[in-house]
């Protein structure tokens, strides 16, 4: 059991360990719109990365350094004072001093022996608060270290001057059992830290165990990113405290936005079911879990949405009622009969039965198609052409918009961002839509290959999502893009603005 009323802060270190994940790598730039983002969020200490690492990584830190941040922001180094002289030039507040504490590690890795590891470490303390700095020691592998050893580098750490002492399951092998046993042993000693992976799926558990044995510190990082199977996520950390516990740690609020920040910024796209921040977190398909969470807010959700800075959504497919039918078709505005909803629902199971995924066009075209009301649209795109050969990728479109042909043209970052620029300045003040959700859904293989575009924009309150099919990525972008803008636009009154406003 956990008592409300425990102190527990939060370690990120997703700009450290999260960045060992294979194919990230973080820009200077990147590192201080997440360390922003943690700030934002109330994380007590960043782990801004590995001043070992080189002169760009040290140009990283400084940059998080800069920043002066509320939170600690910290570095790691290894076993030697020279990566503590390198912290130094990047001037953190803190460094995580990382020392054996295994057999394996001890003797097979750093090639020592027991006793002269305990030497070396307090030594390296030493060192560190010599330069008033704030130090963690951490056992790695401390999860398959003898326990009677561990809790002696502990205390040789602790009494040498450390800050507190980090049991870390560094591969992820142990359970909350053994997890629970090693930190209350640590706990006795001083300040102990936690540091868990997810290769066995029992992060968060190990998490809670340490909490509940003493731990006071927990490290995390966002979205769970880190090598293997990854370290344990914060979000998930961060919401189990407080949902079970009522134990704050950070502004549950922010976990959403903070998650999509490290997502675009290391192109690890979020598992649709991943807890808190996963797509499918707060979305209902199911008829009986539709219509009980239209009755019930609380019926098939732990938590509101609201609570890690999320919205509620249904889902259309084969699983949709008729309660779902109708509250999206009421969000969109459209009003239907009880026999129109019932055929209209009808329509997009058989059309989920085809495997198709079912997107608010899809519904909403039935619906027109039911009801027999013809939509004419606000916004038509007649032509685009887009280049991505020079320098600066460029495209021009022609659309069609309240019945006057209008044409411009853009730049970005590759042709499909080009487009979507030259979209906003066709359109004007008008296409102020925000880009929510863009991805690829699937490529048909062969030369006549087929890539299918699936994006979801966002104006005031309301959101769409629109699916395109194209033989060119670029053109099933656009022609979604203009379909999901259009119908964002059908139900305004206010009036178009002139091409060049």
């Amino acid at each position: 059991m956990i008592p409300s009323d425990r102190t527990v802060r939060i370690l990120d270190t997703t700009l450290r360990d999260g960045e060992q994940a294979p194919g990230v790598s973080l820009s200077p730039d990147e590192k201080v719109e997440i360390a922003r983002a943690l700030e934002r969020a109330g994380v007590s200490t960043i782990e801004a990365g590995s001043a070992c690492t080189g002169t760009g990584e040290r140009r990283a830190i400084s940059r998080v350094t800069d920043l002066d941040l509320e939170a600690r922001v910290t570095s790691f180094c290894r076993g030697l004072t020279g990566d503590v002289d390198l912290a130094l030039e990047c001037d953190v507040d803190g460094v995580h001093i990382v020392v054996p504490s295994s057999d394996r590690h001890v003797e097979g890795k750093v090639g020592t022996s027991l006793g002269d590891n305990l030497v070396t470490t307090a030594e390296l303390v030493e060192y560190a608060t010599d330069h008033d700095l704030w130090v963690e020691v951490i056992g790695e592998d401390g999860s398959r270290a003898d326990l009677d050893y561990l809790a002696e580098l502990a205390e040789t750490a602790l009494d040498a001057g450390a800050d507190r002492f980090c049991f870390a399951d560094t591969v992820g092998h142990t359970g909350p059992e053994h997890t629970a046993k090693a930190v209350s042993r640590l706990a006795e000693l001083g300040p102990v830290s936690a540091h868990t992976h997810d290769d066995l799926g029992l992060g968060v558990a190990n998490a809670l165990a340490a909490v509940a044995a003493g731990a006071d510190l927990i490290h995390c990082t966002v979205d769970g990113l880190g090598e293997r199977a990854g370290n344990v996520a914060l979000e998930e950390v961060a919401i189990a405290l407080s949902h079970v516990y009522d134990i704050d740690t950070v502004d549950l609020e922010e976990l959403y936005d903070l998650a999509q920040t490290v997502s675009r910024a290391t192109g690890v796209q979020l598992p649709p079911n991943k807890a808190v921040v996963g797509e499918n977190a707060f979305t209902h398909e199911s008829g009986i879990h539709t219509d009980g969470t239209l009755k019930d807010d609380k019926m098939y959700e732990p938590y509101a949405p609201e609570t890690v800075g999320r919205e509620r959504r249904l889902a259309l497919g084969k699983h949709t009622g008729r309660a779902g039918v109708e509250a999206t078709l009421a969000e969109h505005g459209v009003e239907a009969t009880d026999d129109a909803v019932a055929e209209i629902a009808a329509r997009v199971t058989e059309l989920g039965d085809r495997g198709r995924r079912v997107t608010d066009a899809d519904l909403l075209a039935i619906a027109e198609d039911v009801t027999g009301d013809d939509r004419e649209r606000m916004v038509d795109l007649l032509d685009v052409q887009a280049t991505s050969g020079g320098a600066v990728p460029t495209a021009s479109v022609r659309l069609e918009v309240d019945g006057e042909q209008r044409v411009a043209s853009g730049t970005g970052s590759g042709p499909v961002d080009a487009a979507v620029s030259a979209i906003r300045e066709a359109i004007g003040s008008r296409a102020d839509a925000e880009l929510e959700s863009y991805h690829v859904d699937a490529v048909t293989g062969g030369t006549d290959a087929v890539v299918t575009v699936e994006v979801t924009m966002g104006r005031d309150d309301r959101s769409v999502t629109v699916a395109r099919s194209e033989a060119d990525i670029t053109r099933a972008s656009v022609d979604a893009m203009v379909d999901a803008l259009d119908r964002l636009l059908a139900t305004e009154e206010k009036p178009f603005a002139p091409a060049d406003d």
